[in-house]
């Protein structure tokens, strides 16, 4: 057995950590460029603590999901700042908006020429000025992954309806050198943010845990998640000021980043990348809509075509965590999957615009998805036109 784990340099987690955060920008330096998402007042707190640590802040703010045109600013402004440090505040968008600039800060050349599909995809070769990632809602994990998701227009080269596509910024240098999670900053988040986020939490536990490239660690990780959403997402979402169940979420949440980050997803991350690049939906949502019958379609094609593989009873494993019944099958899992997505008022692939004539352009973008390889195994065009049927 080979296998390798990387994560952020330093991972501070706790309700009230974020009273932390002035010492740790100053270690860095003097001046950082703060990225929040297009509500910056949440930011206020922590620019307080570090206006305390006598941290100057030039203020960045992302109102959507970062795009090429976004980091180029952002680099410009840190350097005009005469930067130290980059921070993160707020949900995937701020901190993958505060990696990819604090990466292009330091590595030579344009955006392009590092970014996959629509880019050169060289690899980053330096690493990124001192990015501190500090996550305001409990789903993407990307405090601690090694890629930054961004929206770019389609090249000339690829056909098909959409009018941008999202790519990833890719590398062990995109590792934050500080993850801070504070379960406290979630306790605001609206109901629906807070349902969305929290299953595509739950699904960032259940893709490494059945990926090809799970490890001793990973799985360790995603069992202890998938307890924690199973007992708290719901209560969370009825209850936001709930302190155990959003402790639990957030958790979740760092625990599914890391196991990501170093065993892969699958093929509902596979289909959310392209779809949020060619429609107006949001990751989350997007990923609640696929998950159960993604989950479905994979159960029977193992059963179909690998009955051997040990993803089956991995799935298994994944229906007892999820329903606390020792005897619980992959099949209660789907059930109860299904349940609590309908139970949290997640909405259908189709209120975002998308229809049954969209199937063919979906899938062929979603080919090339990197997370399609880490599914268990390559479900075929008809498998995956049924996934996006079921999920209209």
């Amino acid at each position: 057995m080979r296998f390798e784990f990387a994560t952020a340099a330093r991972v501070i987690f706790g309700p009230g950590t974020l009273i932390e955060i002035g010492p740790i920008a100053r270690g860095f330096g003097r001046c950082a460029l703060v990225v929040t998402g297009h509500d910056a007042t949440r930011a206020a707190p922590l620019l307080e603590h570090l206006a305390a640590a006598s941290v100057s802040v030039s203020r960045f703010a992302v109102a959507h999901e970062p795009t090429v045109d976004d980091i180029t600013r952002g680099v410009a402004q840190a350097r005009a700042a005469g930067w130290d440090s980059v921070i993160g505040f707020g949900g995937g968008a701020a901190l993958d908006t505060a990696k990819a600039i604090a990466a292009m800060l330091t590595n030579d050349g344009a955006l392009l020429d590092y970014l996959e599909v629509v880019g050169r995809g060289r690899p980053l070769t330096r690493p990124g000025a001192p990015c501190i990632a500090i996550p305001t809602t409990a789903g993407t994990g990307s405090e601690v992954t090694r890629n930054a998701v961004l929206a770019a227009p389609v090249p000339s080269q690829l056909d098909g309806p959409a009018r941008r596509v999202k790519v990833s910024l890719r590398g062990p240098h995109l590792l934050p050198r500080v993850a801070l999670v504070d379960p406290l900053l979630t306790h605001d988040l609206p109901p629906a943010l807070t349902a969305a986020t929290g299953l595509d939490a739950l699904t960032q536990l259940i893709e490494p845990y059945v990926s090809p490239r799970a490890n001793p660690l990973t799985d360790a990780l995603c069992v202890d998640g998938l307890r924690r959403v199973a007992r708290s997402l719901r209560t969370a979402v009825e209850h936001g000021r709930h302190a155990a169940a959003r402790e639990d979420m957030a958790l979740a949440r760092l625990l599914g980043g890391l196991a990501l980050a170093n065993a892969g997803l699958g093929a509902v991350h596979g289909f959310a990348g392209p779809i949020g690049g060619m429609f107006s939906a949001p990751h989350g949502a997007v990923c609640a809509a696929l998950l159960p019958h993604v989950t479905s379609a994979n159960l029977a094609a193992l059963r179909a075509r690998l009955p051997d593989d040990v993803a089956l009873s991995r799935y298994d494993d994944i229906a007892r965590l999820l329903t606390d019944q020792p005897h619980a099958t992959a099949e209660d899992g789907v059930d109860w999957i299904r349940s609590l997505v309908a139970a949290l008022g997640i909405s259908p692939l189709g209120a975002f615009g998308i229809t049954h004539g969209d199937t063919s352009a979906i899938i062929t973008a979603s080919a090339n998805a990197s997370s399609m390889k880490a599914n268990p195994l390559p479900l075929t065009e008809h498998e995956l036109a049924a996934v996006l049927r079921h999920a209209l």
